[in-house]
């Protein structure tokens, strides 16, 4: 075949330029995620954003050959909350107030001249906006001793999964060959168990990162050792108690023996006859000693003698 021949000569500016010669239909473009933070600028791209934070979302047109350079854009957002915001800007300003799965859409239309129709283009994406991690806080124990098995729970503020990584230092002094024990949490608590070997100001190194946030804090925790005295004072106590317990016992319980002696004097009585003064008849009565405490029966006590 002649390559001078005008008809190969065409087919072969259709094959090079397609884009020239044939009429688009769409308008190309991606969606580019920001959110600030302070004087910070973040891009999310992956479609993560964090909640509560001042977000863009920015239209960005592919359009290389500057055919819809002239065109006027309208664009209509649906942020997929129930909020819908329309206007000629490629980009809108908002936030998401709580956690959850987001679908925004974006309607596109560029108008290239008033008698070509509309040239429209449609984009969605699913967005998932997680809260930032905001505190990290010591929940329990308050009381740390050596040897000790201690399990330190903790409450994070955040949108789970989240990377977590710590370590301990003794008596809080940096230690570069100390690596952190990385762990992954699906959950807003964490449990951390430990072992303390010596007494002293120990310090607990944290770090805490999910999707879209990060946070590093330090906590000072005192350990003492076990004072055996505390036990030793205890169980002098229960012993003085129990001896004074079983003492009252003993008192109290025991029977009560009088002196036989004391018993005949405080009863008997011996009738006994002066013989010197057999004619008087007179008849003494001979009393032993009373116990002390004991009245004397009325018969019983000192009076005039009864002479017959």
């Amino acid at each position: 075949m002649d390559r001078k021949h005008p008809t190969w000569t065409l087919t072969c500016l259709l094959m090079v330029f397609p884009v020239v010669l044939g009429t688009a239909e769409n308008v190309a473009g991606k969606l580019i995620f920001y959110q600030m933070e302070g004087n910070a600028i973040y891009v999310r791209n992956t479609g993560e954003l964090a909640s509560g934070v001042p977000t863009e979302t920015m239209f960005e047109l592919f359009d290389p050959l500057k055919r819809l350079s002239s065109a006027e854009f309208t664009y209509t957002w649906d942020l997929g909350n129930g909020e819908v915001i329309r206007g000629t800007e490629p980009v809108v300003r908002y936030h998401y107030s709580e956690s959850g799965n987001y679908t925004m859409q974006l309607n596109v239309g560029a108008t290239v001249s008033k008698t070509a129709p509309p040239i429209t283009g449609v984009y969605s994406t699913d967005v998932q906006v997680l809260d930032a991690i905001t505190n990290i806080e010591l929940k329990e124990p308050l009381d740390y001793k050596v040897s000790q098995d201690t399990s330190l729970a903790f409450h994070v503020d955040g949108s789970p999964p989240m990377w977590t990584c710590w370590r301990f230092l003794a008596n809080c002094e940096p230690d570069m060959t100390v690596g952190c024990t990385l762990a992954m949490q699906y959950e807003n608590t964490l449990q951390l168990n430990h072992t303390f070997t010596s007494a002293g100001v120990h310090c607990l190194d944290i770090s805490v990162r999910n999707d879209i946030s990060k946070m590093q804090t330090s906590f000072s925790l005192y350990v003492r050792r076990d004072n055996p005295s505390h036990l030793l004072f205890i169980l002098s106590c229960a012993a003085v108690l129990v001896a004074t317990f079983s003492f009252i016992a003993v008192i109290t319980c025991r029977p009560r023996h009088q002196n036989r002696s004391q018993i005949s004097g405080s009863s008997d009585a011996m009738f006994l006859t002066d013989r010197a003064s057999e004619s008087q008849n007179k008849i003494h009565l001979n009393f032993f000693t009373m116990e002390r405490g004991e009245k004397v029966p009325l018969m019983l006590q000192q009076g005039t003698q009864c002479c017959s």
